[in-house]
C-alpha cells in the first residue's frame, strides 16, 4: 500500500469512530430527556441526581451467612459491619462500625457524609448522583477519531511532500481536524460536551461528502500555490471556520433554549426535554459571542494574509474574485454580528440568527463557491 492508501484507510477508520462517538453523544441527550421527564435533576456534565434514596440495613453480626435475596452482592456481612442495599424513601439504619461493605453495589463511609455506589454517589440527604457513561464514551471516541484523522492528514502530506491542504479533499480533512480539535481544547476551559452530537455530526457530513465527491489523486501544486502563504492563509481560515462552527452550534441551542424559557415548556412536541439540563439562553449567548470573536480575529487575518498572497501571486492585493468577495461578505456578517451584539437592542435571538447566517455563508463559501464558481481560486482539481 502507498502512503496515500494508508491515509485513506485511517480516514475511513476515523469516520467509523466518529460515528460511534455521535451515537454515544446522542444516547446521552436521550438519557437527559428521559431523566428530565422522570423529574430528576440533570447537570450540565450529564450527572443525574435522582430523588432521595437511603441505605437500609439488611444484615449484621459476626459470621452471619446469607441474609436473603435482598442483601447486596453475596448477602454476607463481616464482623462489626452492616450490609446495605439502596431503598428509596426508607429509614436510614446506622452502621454498628460506621462502615458498610457491599460486594457489587459499592461502599459507604460513616464519617464522610456521602456514599459511593456503582455508577454514582449517594449524598448525605440520600440523593443519588450518577455520571453519564455515554458522555464519557463519546468524548473518548472523539479523541480516538481525532488521532486517526490526524494520522490520515499527516500521511497525505508526507505522500504529497507538502502541506495537505491544496484542494477540497485535503481542505476538508484539515478543516474537520481543526473543528474537532477546537471543540476538545475549549472543553478544557468550559464544559461544552453537550455539543458533541452536533460537532461529530457535522464532521461526519463533511468527511462523507469530501471522500465521495472531492477525492483527487496527489498532484503537484500549481505555481500560484507554491508559496509559504498557502500554509498561513489556509490554516488560519480553517481555524476561523472551526470557531465559527462552535459558535453556530451554541447559537442554535440558544434559540431553542430561549423558546423553552419563554413558553415555559421543554419543547415536548420536539422531544427536546434535555434542554432543561443545559445552560440558560443568556449563558449560551455569552459563550457563542466569545467563541465567534476568536473566529472573527482569525478570519480577519485570513483576509489580510490572502491579500498579501494575492499581491505576491497575481500582482494585486484585491481583484474582486468570487472567492475574495465571499470571504469579505463573511467578514462583514460577523463584524455586523459583533457590533449588533454590543448594542443592547441586538442581544438574544436576533444576535443568534446573525451568527447562524454567518456560518451559513461560511458553508456556502466552502461548498458552493469553491465548487461551482470559477475564478482565480478554482484550483481544487475537481
Amino acid at each position: 500500500m502507498t502512503l496515500d492508501e494508508y491515509s485513506i484507510f485511517f480516514l475511513y477508520a476515523a469516520i467509523v469512530v466518529y460515528a460511534v462517538a455521535f451515537i454515544a453523544f446522542a444516547l446521552d441527550l436521550a438519557r437527559r430527556s428521559s431523566q428530565v421527564s422522570a423529574g430528576n435533576s440533570v447537570g450540565i456534565d450529564g450527572t443525574v441526581t435522582t430523588a432521595p434514596h437511603v441505605l437500609e440495613t439488611v444484615g449484621t453480626a459476626a459470621g452471619a451467612g446469607a441474609v436473603g435475596a435482598s442483601a447486596v452482592g453475596s448477602g454476607a456481612a463481616s464482623a462489626g459491619t452492616t450490609a446495605v442495599v439502596e431503598r428509596p424513601e426508607s429509614v436510614v439504619s446506622t452502621s454498628t462500625a460506621g462502615r458498610a461493605s457491599a460486594t457489587d453495589t459499592g461502599e459507604t463511609g460513616g464519617s464522610g457524609g456521602t456514599s459511593t455506589l456503582k455508577g454514582g454517589r449517594v449524598a448525605a440527604d440520600g440523593s443519588v448522583s450518577k455520571r453519564s457513561l455515554s458522555l464519557r464514551l463519546g468524548m473518548a471516541f472523539t479523541v480516538i477519531g481525532l488521532a486517526l484523522e490526524v494520522t490520515a492528514d499527516v500521511l497525505r502530506g508526507i505522500a504529497a511532500q507538502r502541506v495537505p491542504w491544496a484542494n477540497m479533499y485535503e481542505f476538508s480533512m484539515t478543516g474537520t481536524v481543526l473543528i474537532v480539535g477546537v471543540f476538545l481544547v475549549v472543553n478544557t476551559r468550559v464544559d461544552l460536551r453537550f455539543l458533541g452530537t452536533f460537532i461529530t455530526g457535522l464532521v461526519l457530513v463533511l468527511l462523507g461528502i469530501s471522500t465521495v465527491n472531492y477525492y483527487v489523486v496527489i498532484a503537484p501544486l500549481p505555481p500560484a500555490l507554491q508559496s509559504a502563504w498557502l500554509v498561513i492563509h489556509v490554516f488560519v481560515a480553517s481555524l476561523g471556520t472551526a470557531f465559527f462552527a462552535l459558535g453556530f452550534a451554541l447559537s442554535g441551542i440558544q434559540l431553542l433554549q430561549s423558546r423553552r424559557e419563554v413558553s415555559g415548556s421543554a419543547l415536548k412536541f420536539l422531544k427536546l426535554r434535555f434542554l432543561a439540563s443545559l445552560p440558560d439562553s443568556t449563558r449560551l449567548e455569552n459563550l457563542a459571542y466569545r467563541v465567534n470573536i476568536v473566529g472573527f480575529v482569525f478570519w480577519t487575518f485570513t483576509l489580510i494574509a490572502g491579500a498579501i498572497w494575492a499581491e505576491r501571486a497575481w500582482g494585486r492585493y484585491w481583484g474582486w474574485d468570487t472567492k475574495e468577495v465571499w470571504t469579505f461578505i463573511i467578514w462583514v456578517i460577523y463584524a455586523g454580528y459583533i457590533h449588533a451584539r454590543a448594542t443592547r437592542g441586538w442581544r438574544g435571538s436576533r444576535s443568534a440568527w446573525l451568527a447562524i447566517i454567518g456560518f451559513a455563508a461560511v458553508l456556502f463559501n466552502f461548498g458552493i463557491v469553491n465548487v461551482f464558481f470559477h475564478g482565480l481560486h478554482s484550483y481544487s482539481g475537481l
